[in-house]
Formats: C-alpha cells, sequence, structure tokens
C-alpha cells in the first residue's frame, strides 16, 4: 500500500476510519518555520463543519503535535501527528468484506488484501483520512501565504445546480476572505438556497448527490513546474485523484476546450503594469505543465456519496451468490462542501513540493 506522497515536501498517513487513531508525518518544512495552529485549526473544522447533509458521527478532529514543533516553530525534523478517533459505531459494519457495498472499495480491498484490510467504516479508504492531509495542507498554506500566494474554492455545482467560474468572475481579495469563512462556500446566496435544496431533496429520497468544485491559486509566480512529468497538472490531478471521491479533473475550460477553436482558445498577452499578463485564461494558468502568471484554476468531480440508504444489489462473497444490502450507519448525504477544504489542502501541499523542487 502507498501511504507516502513527496519529493522535497514528503508526506505520510497512517490509521483506518474506525481504528484508534489516524495521523501523518510530514517533512521537509523548514527549520524556523512559524505554525499557526489557529490556522490548522479553521481548516480541521471547515473539513469537518456540521450541517444537515452532514455525517451524524460526531469526531472533533482534535490532534496531537508528537514531533517537529517546538514552540510553535517547526525544528526541521518530521513533524508527526495524531488524530484520535472517539465516536466509531462499529457493528454498523458487519460482514461488509463478504457483502460489499456498491460504489464502495470492499470488494477490490478483498481482493487486494486477501480479506485482512480493515473495512470497518471504509478502513483506510474512508474519506476521513482526508483530516490528516487537511491539517498537513494548512501547514503548506500557511507557507505560500507568506509568499503572497492565495488558495480558494467555491462549490461550483452540486447536482444539476451550477453557479458561475471563477474562470469568468476573476475573484478580489475581499471575496477570497468571504468563500474561505464560508461553510458552504458559494458565490451567490441564491445558488448557495438552490444547492441546498437539491441535497434535501435527495436526503430525503434516502439517497446522494454530487458535485464539482472549483479551485484557483492567485500570486503563484510564473516558471513553476517542468515538463512532462512533473507539470503542474500532473502534480495537481495525482494529489486530486488521491481524495477520496474524486472522479474526474480538468483545468481551465478543460472538456470545453476542446469545443473551442485555436483563435479562441490561446491566451493572449499584453503588459499590465510592467508586467505580462494574459488577457484570458483558458488555460487555467499552466502552458506547457509551467505556471504562467495568471491563476492557477481547477475543477474536481465528487461522485455521490455511496453510502445511501436504499436497498441495492451486491453479491456474498462467502457463499458467491447475488444477494442485496441495505445499509446501516451515518453518512454524508453530500460531502462537496467538506470537501473543499481537502481541495484546497491538497493543492497546497503540491505547489509547495513544485517550488522546493526547483
Amino acid at each position: 500500500m502507498s501511504a507516502m506522497w513527496g519529493k522535497k515536501i514528503q508526506f505520510s498517513i497512517f490509521g483506518e476510519s474506525h481504528g484508534a487513531a489516524i495521523g501523518g508525518v510530514l517533512d521537509g518544512i523548514k527549520a524556523g518555520t512559524k505554525i499557526d495552529f489557529a490556522k490548522i485549526d479553521l481548516e480541521m473544522k471547515r473539513r469537518n463543519h456540521r450541517a444537515f447533509y452532514s455525517t451524524a458521527r460526531d469526531e472533533k478532529d482534535a490532534y496531537e503535535i508528537l514531533s517537529g514543533v517546538k514552540d510553535g516553530i517547526a525544528t526541521g525534523s518530521p513533524i508527526g501527528f495524531i488524530i484520535r478517533n472517539k465516536d466509531q459505531h462499529s457493528s454498523d459494519y458487519v460482514n461488509l468484506n463478504e457483502t460489499p457495498r456498491p460504489g464502495h472499495a470492499d470488494y477490490p480491498a478483498v481482493i487486494k488484501f486477501g480479506g485482512f484490510n480493515d473495512y470497518r467504516g471504509g478502513g483506510h479508504f474512508s474519506g476521513r483520512i482526508t483530516a490528516p492531509l487537511t491539517f498537513a495542507g494548512s501547514v503548506a498554506r500557511q507557507i505560500l501565504e507568506e509568499q503572497g500566494v492565495r488558495i480558494v474554492s467555491h462549490i461550483y455545482s452540486i447536482g444539476s445546480v451550477k453557479s458561475e467560474s471563477i474562470l469568468d468572475n476573476p475573484l478580489t481579495s475581499e471575496e477570497i476572505d468571504a468563500l474561505h469563512s464560508m461553510e458552504f462556500p458559494v458565490l451567490n446566496t441564491e445558488t448557495a438556497k438552490a444547492m441546498e435544496e437539491e441535497i434535501m431533496k435527495h436526503k430525503t429520497d434516502c439517497n446522494s448527490v454530487g458535485g464539482v468544485i472549483e479551485c484557483a491559486v492567485y500570486g503563484m509566480k510564473p516558471g513553476v513546474g517542468s515538463p512532462f512529468f512533473n507539470s503542474v497538472e500532473s502534480e495537481i490531478a495525482h494529489m486530486m485523484f488521491s481524495i477520496p471521491a474524486v472522479k474526474g479533473v480538468e483545468f481551465g475550460k478543460g472538456f470545453d476546450i476542446a469545443a473551442m477553436n485555436g483563435f479562441d482558445a490561446n491566451d493572449n498577452y499584453e503588459i499590465k503594469d510592467g508586467k505580462v499578463n494574459a488577457l484570458t485564461n483558458n488555460n487555467g494558468g499552466v502552458l506547457g505543465g509551467i505556471t504562467n502568471g495568471m491563476p492557477i484554476v481547477f475543477r474536481v468531480a465528487v461522485k455521490p456519496t455511496p453510502s445511501i440508504f436504499k436497498t441495492q444489489n451486491t453479491v456474498n462473497l462467502k457463499d458467491m451468490s447475488n444477494d442485496e444490502i441495505t445499509l446501516k450507519g451515518r453518512h454524508d448525504a453530500c460531502i462537496v462542501p467538506r470537501a473543499a477544504a481537502v481541495v484546497e489542502a491538497g493543492v497546497a501541499l503540491c505547489l509547495l513540493n513544485l517550488q522546493e523542487s526547483e
């Protein structure tokens, strides 16, 4: 199992959803780096906020620093931390190694690990494991912010309800601050209301719904990244696809750019305030795998939560027969709002690692 990521900045995660604890080790943070734990607390709260669409599992996500930080300053050694699990209902997951849940990793995990994997709550495949990623990404984010780099995301769509794109409406510093303070980050209140109604419609039907998160990175200097295999897009996409439930990633106009002609797709240049500037940002701030100084803009597609309370068809792996399953437990009707903080954390780690690798 691969639970390690990165080159100059390295991060490893451990734990299972219903085990004693989850946690991580973050290596490569320079000695003397100040760590603002209030900012980490904010990111952890954004990932774990309570709402009508959230799981009823009540984890506080209180972390314990084991190493690498003294008096709020990084020592240069690996930063080790744990987050203890407190509110597991493991009885809700009995026999899932025999009757795998549709849409979950249960079946391929049984095959991969010979049935020895911890399947309670999804084990190591659970979205719960994004809590350590959020912690590590918050540290990286603080370092980038000192360099003038700002990361922000918003809910681009929930089900059939869609918002406008940041590509068409560049954000001001005040708008970035406002989005970052929202538990349900949407560009306007009317769209937010429609999205919440969409979630409630599916929740009432014992179902779930997915959506798209759009993320933008402002202030990234041009020239970061390297073709072919260390391109900005490939590094970010690698991290995004490591987040449970992410099924698609696109940059700039993404798949829509395929329907454009070259003249319309190209981002023309101008000199503005003594710097090279692009008149449009169809390519999402990246050309040839390298940043061009425009905002990095990308979107991730998050699938509907696979844990739903409708009866579904499955199989019994013990006697190799067809079966049905009706799930118990506590599950999100929509994980998109909580995933926004995780997406931001992941891209922060990627960009810091890319910068340190230059």
